[in-house]
């Protein structure tokens, strides 16, 4: 096993000490980032404004827009839809026709009409799910033109919406929340392009692909030989006089290496938290993975911006303690579901402990649970991983999530049916957490029987129906999928495990994709009519059925006088209001899916021990 700095060390205190620099690294690179987002989004000269103005001002002046423009929450909320509705339409025609265009080596045909419109919504909305085996289904250019273009611009459509909720709060007797379109442009130009083509250059150094060569065959270093069927003329099975399949040895010497652009896409699929892989073993893949220190820079990618974008909003609003508040949250959620899934993996499969006894309570696996895992990352960077990639709405995997431990596995999925508010989606996480803090404030508020506010703006009816919307739309979309896929057998047909694995397969899926996640278990035939449809459906539920009720209540607090602090103001920036803030989460959490989680990863934790039974 290997870390990401001590390769070859990835147990004990090692595994402790790589997780604590982590996250030591983390905070400290997003004040920095945080503090020149905060400039790029005002509009204030910054690092890269003369590098780039006049380019910015060329776009404005090519698509009609002017930089001053004013948009109330409606046409923000319109200019936002019709974007990505087109941007849905472009991903789709390019997957249809993909077969008749270039930049196309390997001779891809054109993607089905179900699996194009999954993964089109998929990408649009952020999810970047992905039912298909990418170098085996899109083409270079699709890759590029339709999958790659939208990790930005998705990725920038949230940090406008979360610029506009921002500007919600600090308005006074407003109308207006700024212009979609160049809170799109900024965010696109200064923060997205510039890191990701940062870290793509660093990824390609450090021996990530990136190349528009064909695919290559290579010679075996070890050449073996597969049993394959015989088959007849008519390309069936010929079956032995017991009925079995008659089978032949066929050598095997040669392998064929998908390539491809893919250091490009993998940079911003990390920094746009999108997750959808140029591989189908996604950071897992050598090719677009390959060592520790890449796997460190692609785990610090995943929660960068996310984490930044708390110190954004506490330079914008005017006060950096709403920042370090936010991020405490976030941090402190994150530590505390990281522990459980780093020593669950550790500590393995108890049926399988090192002395062969199936009862065998409180012994250890040997090196731990390595099923499913790569042996350059081993057990301590995987589950970091797959707790930070379901803490933001990434998606992306450097291990098989369905080989993790129950508990081990039930920490992504919880993250997600948290909402994916620790850290989150780029844009997207922070303005879930504060329409969290907008519910905290109300509790408190009608526990001591005074009219709720958060930072200067009386939370009323209206904003409470919206947050409302918001928290709400999320579990129904995911409870009621996945009550839909276990009753039909259309779902229940995809479904290649039995039991508890099976129906926490079903859960994470639909979990991942009404939380715009992206990551899956596997263990499911996602890749089928009835999960195309109901997925597609659902990740653009989970998209723009939260966008726009947040843009509404941004809308709505742009109206509203400020109320100046007073003796009964409840401090939203102290310990005891992180303390209410994270209690809000797992509450609604734990109240909205713990019976689901009982049926899965409870119940298969219970029964791997030998509980119960």
């Amino acid at each position: 096993m290997g870390g990401f700095l001590l390769p070859g060390l990835s147990t004990g205190w090692t595994s402790w000490l790589q997780i604590a620099l982590y996250l030591l690294v983390l905070l400290a690179a997003a004040v920095p980032l945080g503090n020149y987002m905060a400039r790029v989004l005002e509009g204030q000269p910054h690092l890269l404004s003369r590098a780039f103005g006049r380019l910015e001002r060329s776009i404005y002046r090519v698509a009609g827009v002017r930089e001053d423009d004013q948009m109330g929450w409606k046409a923000y909320a319109l200019a936002l839809l019709a974007f990505s509705l087109v941007g849905t339409l472009a991903v789709y025609g390019l997957q249809r026709l993909q077969g008749a265009l270039p930049l196309n080596p390997a001779a891809m045909g054109a993607v089905p009409p179900g699996l194009a419109f999954n993964t089109a919504i998929s990408f649009v909305s952020n999810t970047n799910w992905q039912a298909y085996s990418g170098e085996a289904t899109m083409s270079y250019l699709t890759q590029m033109l339709g999958l790659t273009v939208q990790n930005f611009v998705s990725a920038a459509s949230g940090i406008a919406v979360l610029v506009a909720l921002i500007r919600g709060f600090r308005a006074r007797q407003a109308a207006a929340l700024g212009s979609f379109w160049v809170d799109l442009v900024r965010s696109t130009l200064y923060i997205l392009l510039p890191f990701s083509a940062i870290l793509a250059l660093v990824l390609v150094a450090s021996g990530v692909v990136q190349t528009f060569k064909p695919y290559r065959v290579v010679d075996l270093v070890e050449p073996t030989a597969i049993d394959q069927p015989v088959l007849d003329a008519a390309g069936a099975p010929v079956l032995d006089a017991a009925g079995e399949p008659v089978t032949e040895s066929v050598p095997l010497t040669t392998q064929t290496l998908a390539l491809g652009p893919a250091a490009s896409q993998i940079a911003i699929k990390q920094l746009g938290t999108n997750g959808g892989g140029f591989f189908n073993a996604n950071a897992a893949h050598p090719l677009e993975n390959p060592s520790p220190w890449s796997n460190f820079l692609e785990m610090l990618a995943l929660l960068l911006l996310p984490a930044a974008l708390c110190v954004t909003f506490g330079r914008m609003v005017g006060d950096l303690r709403q920042a370090w508040a936010l991020l405490a949250t976030m941090t402190l959620l994150f530590v505390a579901l990281l522990l459980p899934a780093v020593a669950a993996e550790q500590a393995g499969n108890p049926r399988l402990a090192a002395t062969g006894v199936d009862d065998v309570a409180g012994s250890m696996q040997a090196g731990g649970n390595m099923e499913g895992k790569e042996t350059r990352f081993g057990v301590a960077n995987s589950a970091l991983w797959a707790t930070a990639t379901t803490a933001a709405s990434n998606g992306s995997v450097n291990a098989m999530h369905d080989s993790f431990t129950p508990i081990g596995g039930a920490v992504p999925l919880f993250l997600m049916l948290l909402g994916e508010v620790v850290f989150g989606g780029v844009g997207s996480g922070l303005y879930g957490l504060l329409i969290f803090a907008i519910l905290a404030v109300f509790v408190a508020g009608l526990m001591v029987g005074r009219t709720p506010e958060y930072l200067g703006k009386k939370i009323e009816a209206y904003e409470m129906k919206m947050a409302s919307l918001v928290i709400l739309v999320p579990p129904i979309v995911v409870l009621g999928s996945t009550a839909l896929a276990l009753s039909t057998s259309a779902g229940r047909a995809a479904v290649f495990n039995p039991g508890a694995h099976g129906f926490s397969e079903v859960l994470y899926a639909f979990a991942s994709m009404a939380n715009n996640n992206g990551s899956a278990f596997g263990g499911l035939g996602a890749n089928a009519p009835f999960y195309n449809t109901l997925g597609g459906i659902g990740m653009f539920i989970g998209r723009f059925a939260i966008m726009v009720p947040v843009l509404a209540i941004a809308g709505s607090l742009a109206a509203k006088k400020s109320i100046p602090v007073g003796a009964g103001t409840l401090p939203t920036h102290t310990p005891l209001f992180v303390t209410l803030l994270i209690s809000t989460v797992l509450i609604v959490g734990a109240l909205t899916f713990i019976p689901a989680l009982a049926l899965g990863p409870i119940v298969e934790h219970l029964l791997l021990w030998g509980i119960g039974q």
